[in-house]
């Protein structure tokens, strides 16, 4: 199913972000949606209802009654009609009015109204969008059923640099259609993924950690979320932007990684542990930075726990639970010890042996082994195709859990 002829009700609230709902206007009008626009009142400072009528095709509405003609903008009417609602830039202060129930302008009363699925968008400064109560509001909206298209990082408007950068209209749009596709077989359906490296600390400057770049984890929390899954991404340190519609928590150590995904866990059908978790850490990190005394120095460690093996005892039978094995020697009988004393339905084995595979690069080569016993090898290909092969696995996996 495509997006052409499906109804949009966007609503833009008063960002400096505003600009970038311009370049998504007319792509959703080049597939041939249907595009209804509101603007909040201080929308129209940052870009004109003349340039969004121009390109949507249609008159902007933004008051609830109109003083040139004497019609009145029908906000039940509005919200009833349209297959859609996104709401972006979705400021901080309309996040905390959605979130409230607060009703003070024709793009809040809309969204009071609408029975249709509501996307929001979120762009604000790096301080506001880390602030509790913001994040807070979030939680709410996404409670209510409302699903957010996560901002990026990058330079903001304040010259700061960090998360709160409006999506891209390109990422914006393909959220749009992943919702109108029929291939949401995920729907319902939550996940969980953990992917990057941990940090264990030696000294405030210092760390053990390894080269995971967190590609292969956002790839497949990316295809869990198009798939139609609710998605909580776990992410150790990394410089990846969140996939459009992930939740991401933010970790740095073995024990904070575990502790958000023991959180998350109960309440997912879907768990991916594609994380490379450090085994060991620091007995006792130093609180001041190590001096270069001396030509040698001892640093004592201790076993982490096991993520995935602890999580495995615990997998209920509605669960899919997929590991991770990155292996240097005997990969097929180390992956299948680790499938076996783990209690994993999937694991995902690759080698250092492999050239293209591994950490860091855009692409990896993979074999799949299920827990009866079967192996599945792929060919190297980009990480993004490995995504969509794991979830396939996945699929097929949690259709036998639901028919049993």
């Amino acid at each position: 199913m495509s997006i052409q002829g499906k109804h949009i009700v966007i609503g833009i609230c008063g960002s400096i972000a505003a600009y970038k709902i311009t370049s998504l206007i007319r792509l959703l009008v080049k597939a041939e949606a249907s595009v209804q626009v509101i603007m909040s009142p201080d929308a129209k400072d940052f870009v004109t209802p003349l340039t969004i009528a121009t390109l949507s095709k249609n008159p902007v509405l933004s008051d609830y009654f109109e003083h040139s003609n004497g019609l009145w903008n029908n906000h039940v009417e509005l919200g009833l009609k349209a297959d859609l609602m996104l709401i972006a830039p979705a400021t901080a202060n309309t996040l905390s009015k959605m979130a409230s129930g607060g009703c003070d302008n024709l793009l809040l009363a809309t969204y009071l109204s609408a029975k249709c699925p509501v996307y929001f968008a979120p762009a604000m400064d790096l301080d506001m969008w880390k602030h509790p109560s913001t994040q807070h509001n979030i939680s709410i909206l996404q409670g209510y059923g409302n699903t957010m298209i996560a901002p990026n990082s990058g330079e903001l408007a304040s010259g700061l640099n960090g998360q709160g950068r409006l999506a891209e209209p390109d990422e914006i749009l393909q959220s749009i259609r992943d919702f109108f596709t029929d291939n949401r077989v995920l729907q319902g359906k939550k996940a969980l993924v953990s992917a990057g490296p941990t940090h264990e600390p030696i000294d405030p400057v210092r760390f053990i950690g390894n080269h995971s770049s967190g590609k292969m984890g956002f790839a497949i929390a990316e295809i869990l979320h198009r798939l139609g899954a609710e998605v909580t991404l776990v992410s150790g340190p990394t410089s990846l932007d969140t996939p459009p519609g992930v939740v991401r928590k933010d970790v740095t150590t073995a024990q904070q990684m575990l502790d958000t995904c023991n959180k998350y866990f109960d309440a997912a059908e879907i768990i991916v542990m594609s994380a490379a978790v450090a085994d060991y850490t620091p007995v006792n990190p130093e609180e001041q930075k190590i001096k270069k005394k001396s030509d040698s120095i001892e640093i004592s460690l201790k076993k982490t726990i096991d993520i995935l093996a602890f999580l495995g005892e615990r997998k209920a039978s509605k669960q899919t639970l997929v590991g991770f094995a990155l292996e240097t020697n005997n990969e097929l009988p180390n992956a299948l010890e680790k499938l076996k004393r783990k209690n994993l339905d999937y694991i995902v084995l690759n080698s250092m042996q492999d050239k293209g595979a591994g950490f860091s690069g855009d692409t990896n080569k993979v074999t799949i082994i299920a827990n009866d016993g079967q192996v599945q090898h792929y060919e190297l290909k980009s990480k993004k195709e490995v995504a969509a092969d794991i979830a396939a696995v996945i699929i097929k996996h949690q259709e036998i859990i639901t028919s049993l």
